[in-house]
């Protein structure tokens, strides 16, 4: 019977456990349960017999037949439930992964319907407008309109949109789905059913929520989207900027182009001469423009961007776009002379030159090829590839998947993410304002070579412009405001590091260190055991000269000392260098550090008795020693730009001077808009000094590390918006060393530093912080892989030993990543900080990093207002012209 009763008790513990569906089973249900009565009673009837007379009883055979029979039973009913159970699971996992995807194909319906809709509506669109327009409509453009509608051969003519959107809507014999479920109505239904199913209980609310979710989604998508105002930092980008001056001059060659209408009945030769004189103002508004604000050959950060793997997808319209803006400003800079050349002929002069109608001819054609081409050309007119863009920067989410893969690549770029989401909106912006500008002049070529009109066309133009901003830029100001700012450097590839330009280290702070008890006492005693030298001690004597004198004195404090083995092998390091030892062995196996070659010989280290009781045993501790041989010392001057030149921060990086660790700033010229030149880029280098010089105090000049004061706060520290980084320094917070900022305010549109008097250093005052433990860790650049960041804000950690078993604690560590943490387009910056990168089981580096200023403020549209004004101004300008010729 006493085998029984841990039987019964490990069945009870397994009905009573938790079921495997997570539901807990609570006394409710014990009570409900028959098994669990059963098990119950069993075990009653155990305990009876356990707590009863010991004597053999004539009914405890039958007692024990009774309860073996019971506990078959229960058995078998426990294995028939086991398999209903996992029969039920499988039917579960079945429907889980066949409901996930059918939901997921009717996202991804509900997703290219709603395109197909979207795309539809714009045409439409066009038509209605092309409909309520009072000017009349040129022949060429009603043409375009026609085959974008009906052109079977384009896959998004009018005609395939609806073919596709019919088959999306009823469903397709090609797609494989259950009978009921072929349209999407049913669908939608099913989700609506399951919805309703959920509210009374009988379907679980997660299925449900995701339902929910798609018919949520579904009408969102379905809604036209709501421009958001959002409050904008002075000044504009300098994208934006550059749209707004060529918006002025647009305004400028429009006015100058509708002069054509205001004379009517013209001789031939006169208005020949107009439309000379015209074209001549028209090249040389573009020519200069061109050539003072926009480089025709550039391509931006199209390298840089090349490596997002969502380039590809725009890559080829980018490039179109920008080849064929080279084509135009060639054709602007080759044919400006000509164009001077007819404006200033006379219709005389024209008459006495033979071939000079000939000649002027050939250009005109020249000129309406060129405009049709950009317009009209069937396979790849301007206007589509906008809209091509356009579609898959905003419509298919380009913008957050960059920022997405951006965040994942954070230091291989050259670039923050948010840095990176701006440089792509600046290369596509700068492509769609090339585009709109070729468009803009094409017409205006048309109009003054008497082609038409083009009144409509170029106003449907500006205002697909206007739409397109409002939508692209507050989906840029929203990504780039979810997208950090954040910027430093991946490790070099491995063996690639090298001290003093990837890292620097700190030397011989806290030092593994063998010692023999003897010598850390006044009185020549063993008395205590290793563990008893745990603070603070010191070697006060050598003992008969043994060990202690074959190697460096420990002269300053001995901590943490802890008993191995009496008796070790210790391989000495070379002389001059930051070791001590290259490794010690111990006679029980134990190894510190790497047993390679040892050039110098190694050396036996025996333990003794004296007088039979004391054993004086060598200990394994830990040296803080400052000598000359200890680089421990962090300049706590500052490293600052000068403001009196306009110089910002540009970037950071550590640098060892003489023993001494100085955090040194990159400054570059500040401009207009935010930009940097280029050219003035250079790092303020600290003068050097050492904590020997006269004059140079401690804890005022620098700071010296050691066993108590060894500790640095990891912190980021932002500045206030239209404010940008001026200078760093450390100071001394308690006993940790702690990051300062300077700030200097701003002038974003001017680009100029403003209040420099006002300046403000910050940095953070946070005391609750958590250690990041470094123990039993070996030398960074020996990690197999690269860094990854291992903390967090409020943090700090002590600089200390490597592992005693992996470098027999030789090594200072984490290093200090010496690389320069500046990125690749230089701008000015919104914070810095300090963080720790490492690789598990390896000591790691703190790095320095940067916050660069986010230019997303400053992404801002032209405002309605000077769109109102120029329609009210052509509006006028057309009611003018038809006066006049009443």
């Amino acid at each position: 019977m006493k085998i029984l009763l841990p039987v019964v008790t490990v069945l009870l513990v397994l009905v009573l456990a938790p079921a495997g569906h997570g539901v807990a089973i609570g006394p409710g249900w014990l009570a409900l349960s028959e098994t669990t009565k059963v098990l119950l009673r069993i075990a009653v009837d155990v305990a009876e017999m356990q707590l009863g007379d010991s004597k053999p009883s004539p009914i405890s055979f039958n007692q024990d037949l009774r309860i073996m029979h019971t506990i078959q039973t229960l058995s078998a009913e426990m294995r028939e439930s086991q398999t209903a159970m996992v029969d039920i699971l499988g039917q579960r996992v079945h429907d889980v992964i066949e409901s996930f995807g059918h939901r997921n194909r009717l996202v991804e319906r509900l997703e290219k319907l709603y395109m197909i809709v979207r795309l539809v509506e714009r045409r439409e669109a066009s038509m209605y407008q092309l409909l309520r327009t009072d000017t009349p409509v040129e022949q060429l453009t009603l043409t375009q309109f026609a085959q974008a509608t009906v052109d079977v051969s384009k896959s998004d003519s009018v005609i395939e949109l609806l073919h596709n959107l019919e088959l999306l809507v009823t469903g397709s014999t090609q797609v494989l789905l259950p009978p009921g479920r072929q349209d999407i109505f049913s669908q939608l239904n099913e989700c609506a059913a399951i919805i309703h199913m959920a509210m009374g209980g009988s379907i679980p609310l997660r299925t449900a929520t995701l339902c929910l979710g798609i018919l949520v989604a579904m009408v969102a998508l379905l809604q036209s989207p709501v421009p958001v105002t959002a409050s904008q930092v002075k000044g504009a980008s300098p994208i934006d900027a550059l749209r707004n001056r060529y918006l002025q001059q647009e305004r400028r060659a429009w006015t100058i182009v509708n002069q054509i209408d205001a004379v009517d009945n013209q001789l031939e030769q006169d208005a020949t001469q107009q439309r000379a004189t015209v074209m001549r103002e028209l090249v040389d508004i573009y020519l200069r423009f061109a050539e003072t604000e926009l480089e025709p050959e550039d391509r931006g950060e199209y390298q840089l961007l090349a490596r997002l793997a969502e380039w590809h997808l725009l890559e080829q319209n980018l490039l179109t776009i920008n080849k064929l803006f080279e084509v135009v400003y060639n054709f602007l800079r080759n044919n400006a002379p000509r164009f001077a050349e007819q404006a200033e002929f006379v219709p005389e002069e024209i008459d006495q030159q033979g071939g000079g109608t000939i000649h002027s001819d050939d250009l005109r054609l020249l000129t309406i090829d060129l405009a049709e081409t950009i317009l009209f050309d069937k396979r790849q007119p301007v206007a589509a590839q906008l809209e091509q863009i356009y579609t898959i920067m905003v419509r298919q989410a380009l913008y957050y998947r960059a920022s997405m893969t951006a965040r994942s690549v954070l230091c291989s770029f050259g670039l923050s993410p948010q840095q990176l989401i701006y440089v792509l909106y600046e290369s596509i912006a700068t492509t769609e304002l090339k585009g709109y500008i070729m468009m803009q002049f094409s017409y205006m070529l048309l109009k003054t070579q008497g082609q038409g009109n083009f009144t409509v066309e170029s106003q449907a133009r500006r205002n697909e412009l206007q739409t397109r901003l409002a939508r692209t830029q507050q989906l840029v100001r929203n990504v780039m405001n979810q997208t950090s700012g954040e910027y430093w450097r991946c490790d070099p590839d491995r063996g690639a590091h090298r001290e003093n330009v990837t890292y620097v280290q700190f030397t011989r702070l806290v030092q593994g260190y063998v010692e023999n008890e003897v010598d850390m006492t006044t009185d020549n005693t063993c008395r205590e055991t290793c563990s008893h030298y745990k603070y603070g001690h010191e070697q006060h004597q050598c003992y008969k000269e043994l060990y202690c004198s074959q190697q460096p004195k420990c002269a300053g404090r001995i901590y943490d000392c802890e008993y191995i083995d009496s008796d070790m092998w210790i391989c000495p390091a070379a002389p001059g260098g930051t070791r001590r030892y290259e490794y010690i062995e111990y006679e029980n196996g134990e190894m510190r550090g790497r047993k390679q070659s040892c050039p110098r010989g190694s050396t036996k280290v025996d333990s003794w008795w004296r007088w039979l009781f004391w054993h004086c045993s060598y200990c394994f501790c830990y040296c803080d020693d400052a000598g000359r041989h200890s680089d421990r010392y962090v300049s706590l001057r500052e490293s600052v730009s000068d403001m009196e030149q306009n110089r910002v921060v540009t970037g950071l990086r550590f640098v060892k001077r003489r023993q001494m660790v100085h955090l040194i700033v990159q400054q570059g010229l500040l401009l207009p808009g935010g930009e940097i030149a280029n050219s003035t880029l250079e790092w303020v280098v600290p003068k050097p000094f050492t904590h020997t010089d006269k004059g140079v105090r401690d804890g005022h000049d620098y700071h010296t590390l050691s066993y108590d004061r060894r500790a640095i706060d990891l912190d980021d520290v932002h500045v206030p918006p239209g404010y940008v980084v001026t200078g760093v320094q450390f100071r001394v917070l308690g006993a940790r060393l702690n990051l300062l900022l300077r700030m200097t305010e701003m002038n974003f549109t001017a680009g100029k530093l403003v209040g420099l008097d006002a300046s403000i250093w910050s940095g953070s005052l946070e005391t609750e912080r958590t250690e990041i433990p470094l123990k039993y860790m070996d030398v960074p650049t020996l990690a197999p892989a690269k860094s990854v960041p291992m903390s967090t804000q409020n943090q700090y950690l002590r600089f200390g030993p490597t592992g005693g078993r992996a470098d027999a604690a030789q090594t200072t560590i984490p290093f200090l990543d010496a690389q320069p943490v500046s990125p690749v387009r230089p701008t000015p910056l919104a914070g810095a900080g300090l963080m720790y990168k490492g690789v598990p089981k390896y000591g790691g580096f703190v790095a320095p990093k940067i916050m660069t200023y986010n230019f997303g403020a400053h992404i801002q549209d032209p405002t309605d207002d000077w769109f109102a004004a120029e329609l009210e101004a052509r509006s006028s300008g057309a009611a003018g012209a038809g006066s006049d010729s009443g």
